[in-house]
């Protein structure tokens, strides 16, 4: 029997009580695109920022040629992600003060994040199954998340006129040149991000940084927070993390961008929680169905 609760204001959002420990709940829905998408493609503004941009002319034509590149490869990304089954351990932190961790109970489950474009909308849903629940204690109240692999949508296409998209300059790691990119919501525009609230879902304006290896097109770090806090329902601040890497599979020999981690920090006037989702031993694997024909009977 599942029990549901108000948070008084100042909380997050509504409370759903799980027998026997309560738990707070923050999804990040992947609605439908096709919803949110306007009649004609606007195309992201990409004007310099003089405070933060390099001035040379040339990094702002490669930029803007990296981004696209990104952009084109993001179906890709949630295809391959589809035909991958991989474990995610997450660990569920209540945070004290001194942002010092008060408690933590970790689980494990087989993941699979799955697409569709039935209908004529793109579609994004996470499966899990438990592997290794958590110790429950009835006392604490802890934070689900979820959805937070999907946050690649911020360059989606029918996303582009959501965000303002300004280069900021080049970085290298481990051998590779990283276009650091910084969005911010435009306002009042859709977001692929939401919370629920009584039933209703309340659209997040984020602001951030992506990170994108100039070579490949890949996202290898995407970094975003509330652009404001949202006092009406109680929600202060929401930062999340996300790294990714390559994953290489064999026979057929194939390398896939997926999802390695992803931080969640959620705080509330009187709460303070911290998620971390990784992903590892990742399973590839197709579905075949051979159809045998039988001889004619003479």
């Amino acid at each position: 029997m599942v029990n549901t609760v108000r948070i008084p204001l100042g909380r997050l959002k509504q409370m759903k009580l799980r027998s026997p420990r309560p738990v707070t709940r923050l999804a990040i829905l992947t609605f439908p695109v096709a919803i949110f998408a306007c009649a004609a493609v606007l195309h992201a503004q990409s004007a310099p920022d003089p405070a933060t941009v390099a001035p040379d002319p040339g990094f702002i034509v490669r930029a803007n040629a990296t981004i696209a590149h990104s952009r084109m490869l993001i179906d890709t990304f949630f295809e391959q992600t589809s035909n991958v089954v991989c474990t995610e351990i997450v660990s569920q932190t209540l945070v004290g003060k001194n942002n010092k961790p008060v408690y933590r109970e970790d689980s494990v489950f087989d993941y699979q994040m799955q697409s569709s474009t039935r209908s004529g909308s793109f579609r994004l849903a996470e499966t899990r199954d438990v592997r290794k629940a958590a110790f429950r204690d009835p006392n604490k109240t802890l934070l689900i998340t979820d959805g937070f692999a999907s946050m690649l949508l911020i360059l989606h296409e029918n996303y582009e006129s959501s965000f303002v998209f300004l280069p900021v300059t080049d970085e290298n790691l481990e051998g590779r040149t990283l276009l650091k990119v910084h969005f911010k919501s435009v306002p009042a525009a859709s977001s692929p991000a939401a919370v629920q609230l009584l039933g209703r879902n309340y659209p997040l304006p984020l602001t951030g940084d992506i990170w994108i290896d100039e070579k490949s097109g890949a996202v290898v770090k995407l970094i975003s927070s509330l652009d404001g806090p949202l006092d009406d329902i109680g929600l202060h601040e929401l930062r999340s993390e996300i790294h990714y890497s390559i994953v290489q599979f064999h026979a057929p020999e194939e390398a896939y961008w997926m999802p390695a981690s992803a931080t969640i920090d959620v705080e509330t006037p009187t709460q303070h929680w911290r998620n971390v989702h990784r992903f590892s031993e990742f399973r590839r694997f197709r579905a075949t169905i051979q159809v045998n024909l039988g001889e004619k009977q003479p």
